[in-house]
């Protein structure tokens, strides 16, 4: 169902917690959340109506206040690898984009958590394209919902969604209370059921929203890093100028401390980019850096986009590059491009949506005097 008018209260914004406080204020008992969560995520009804464990009068009274409204589908793509990609079309007309991607018996939802992003890495598509707002809870889980729905019709094709990243469009520490919520349905036994270690959470270093996750959550981190020295990751992501690395590593080392596992790692995510940060100096910096920090390293080609200035590094190139970070002790693999024929592939995903930030612009006139 697409989503309808904004007086309405739309189920799908709802965390469990908040459903009951919902219900409660209204007199009902507090099972009641755990029976329409049932319904909205493991059976992902769209019509109230179907909630036949409900009485009439609630139902009725569901009916009189509440929508579920989920993204509407306005286009879907499938690669020749499998990877799936819908265009999503939120209330307001934005567009955004989701991705899934199979591989054997798992399969992992690549989630976005706003309109466009609010930060400005220069390798990245999304962030060329500049930024609206924050997605609400309701936008976040409902790219989940929609999808499972989507991927359910043909049982033989065994797409199962077993694993969520929250690697999509925008920075997801920059919408913290609503990924917080969608991230909880996403492991609540009622909704999804999805472990801790299946849900992942990647930020380019916001660090005060790291600093405060673990009390709130705990799922995997990813932290997107890109350079092995402050100065180049200034030019890259220019959050970095604000969060330097060492801060950046010591909020991710603090928030390991604060799980219940003491074998957790933090992934970092490295784009390789040619000639600007695969050098063999640069990965002999990275493993200096890294190899005492308890991490994987996830070495990430280069997806080009129209008008951009960097290119990919070679496959000898990014061989070397893993070869010298193992000889330092790094566990390090090199991620292998999917979806690249639909631009569905890391860095790739821009959506259609009003640029508040004039990002655009700006990339324009700094090519205008290149």
């Amino acid at each position: 169902m697409t989503q309808s008018t904004q007086e309405s209260i739309n189920l799908l914004n709802f965390s469990r917690e908040k459903l009951i406080a919902f219900f409660a204020e209204r007199g009902e008992k507090v099972f009641r959340a755990n029976q329409v969560i049932k319904w909205l995520h493991q059976h992902c009804v769209e019509d109230i109506a179907q909630m036949t464990n409900l009485s009439k009068a609630l139902r009725q009274e569901l009916a009189d206040n509440c929508v579920i409204a989920a993204p509407e589908i306005v286009h879907e793509q499938a690669s020749n690898d499998g990877t799936y990609k819908w265009l999503l079309r939120l209330h307001d007309g934005n567009c955004i984009e989701t991705v899934f991607i199979p591989e054997g018996t798992r399969g992992t939802l690549c989630v976005s958590s706003q309109v466009g992003c609010a930060l400005d890495c220069t390798f990245c598509s999304t962030a060329r394209q500049g930024f609206s707002r924050n997605l609400t809870v309701a936008e976040i889980i409902g790219q989940l919902w929609v999808a499972k729905r989507s991927l359910q019709p043909d049982p033989k094709a065994n797409r199962v969604i077993s694993n969520v990243v929250m690697m999509g469009m925008g920075e997801p520490m920059l919408n913290f209370e609503n990924v917080i919520d969608a991230m909880q349905l996403m492991l609540d036994d009622n909704a999804y059921g999805l472990s801790k270690r299946r849900v992942t959470l990647s930020t380019s270093g916001v660090v005060p929203a790291i600093n405060r996750l673990a009390d709130r959550l705990q799922v995997a981190l990813a932290l997107s890093l890109h350079a092995p020295n402050d100065a180049l990751r200034d030019q890259l992501v220019p959050l970095n100028k604000k969060y330097p690395i060492k801060m950046v590593l010591s909020a991710c080392q603090n928030y390991l401390d604060k799980l219940e596992s003491v074998r957790e790692k933090i992934t970092i995510e490295y784009v390789l980019l040619a000639g600007v940060n695969d050098s063999d100096e640069q990965a002999h910096e990275l493993g200096n850096l890294l190899k005492d920090f308890p991490c994987k390293i996830n070495l990430i080609p280069f997806n080009p986009f129209p008008s951009t200035r960097y290119q990919t590094s070679s496959n000898n190139r990014s061989h070397r590059f893993q070869a010298i970070l193992i000889d330092k002790g790094c566990v390090t693999t090199r991620r292998k491009t999917r979806g690249e024929d639909i631009d569905a592939a890391c860095g790739q995903l821009a959506g259609k949506f009003k640029d508040r930030s004039r990002r655009e612009i700006h990339f324009s006139r700094l090519e205008t005097k290149v």
